[in-house]
């Protein structure tokens, strides 16, 4: 006999994340991820997922629920996504799963939901601190953009502060910083912190420094090189690459360090995101705990903050099915 099912995704700017949750025990059952540029639209995508889950003939056709999660800060009839040409149509979407409505969360937020059940396994800690109980979490993390949210613990559940703070001014600390901006200014109108901590951030910070170092002449343009060309590269020893991620990663323990301050995040920080979990011995072995806590008179108040890597697999899907379980309202 056919089992109940819930449709849970994590939809960002590069890949589709799709999974079969278990109606019974909440658990992911089966998972699909498809790439944004295989697919023409996000229809296309949800369907490729249903036809996958009527391939393994132990599934209804249509879930008795679902949520996507979305990089999107507008999460309205229509979702256009920051770092996509998909669009999604929320009734047309719900048409076709059949269903009366479909819940939709910000990626982050979706993350969010999936910390407070993370097991000592499913991350890596840099440096030194430990968490408080009860108090707020802060999850950020740099893929096709730079997503965040706030975790903030209410009794028994938590709730979780979605926002665009990707999107806040980059704030460049010392004197190359402060040339990758002047640079940076000169191809956008607005230099955000995403602009240089993404995927794009790092095609930006490679041909900020290439310029910077006199080898303009090999990147005439930001994306001559992929981001996975830049970490390759790094990872071989190319003195410019070596110098982005290096780059990158203490604006990164900057940008951390702004968020856990905001938020007061004794509960600690949580990096996810898709770049990150490619380059652990690369975070490790940087400067990001250093730059984390170099804020002036509140180091110390810092110092006992730890920052962990999530390297759990697929934390949007298993926040999006948390929250499904937990029958979140918004």
């Amino acid at each position: 006999m056919a089992q109940q099912w819930k449709l849970v995704g994590d939809v960002g700017g590069t890949n589709g994340r799709f999974a079969v949750v278990d109606a019974t025990t909440g658990k992911l059952a089966w998972r699909r991820t498809l790439a944004v540029e295989e697919c023409p639209d996000f229809g296309d995508a949800l369907g490729a997922f249903l036809d996958g889950v009527a391939e393994q003939g132990l599934w209804e056709a249509t879930p008795v629920d679902g949520c996507l999660a979305v990089a999107s800060g507008e999460l309205g009839q229509t979702i256009a996504f920051t770092n996509s040409s998909w669009i999604i149509d929320s009734q047309a979407v719900a048409q076709k799963l059949q269903l009366e409505r479909i819940r939709y969360l910000n990626d982050f937020e979706a993350i969010g939901y999936a910390v407070p059940d993370l097991a000592q396994g499913d991350w890596i800690q840099i440096g030194d601190g430990e968490p408080q109980v009860d108090r707020p979490i802060v999850v950020l993390g740099p893929g096709t953009g730079l997503g965040v949210c706030a975790v903030v613990p209410t009794g028994s559940r938590v709730s979780v502060l979605p926002g665009e703070g990707g999107h806040v001014d980059f704030a460049p600390v010392d004197d190359v910083e402060v040339e990758i901006l002047r640079l940076l200014r000169t191809r956008y109108s607005r230099v955000s912190a995403e602009r240089v901590l993404s995927g794009m951030g790092l095609q930006n910070l490679y041909w900020s420094l290439a310029t910077l170092r006199g080898v303009a002449a090999t990147t005439a343009q930001p994306d001559d090189l992929s981001p996975a060309q830049i970490t390759a590269a790094a990872l071989a020893g190319e003195e410019i690459a070596v110098e982005t991620l290096q780059v990158f990663f203490r604006i990164l323990g900057g940008v951390t360090g702004n968020f856990a301050l905001t938020f007061g995040a004794h509960g600690g920080v949580y990096l996810a995101g898709g770049i990150l979990p490619r380059l652990v011995n690369e975070l490790l072995n940087s400067e990001f705990r250093e730059r984390f806590l170099a804020k002036g008179r509140f180091e110390s108040y810092l110092r006992d903050i730890p920052t962990r890597l999530i390297t759990a697999d697929d934390p949007g899907l298993e926040g999006a099915a948390r929250y499904l379980e937990k029958g979140v309202e918004k």
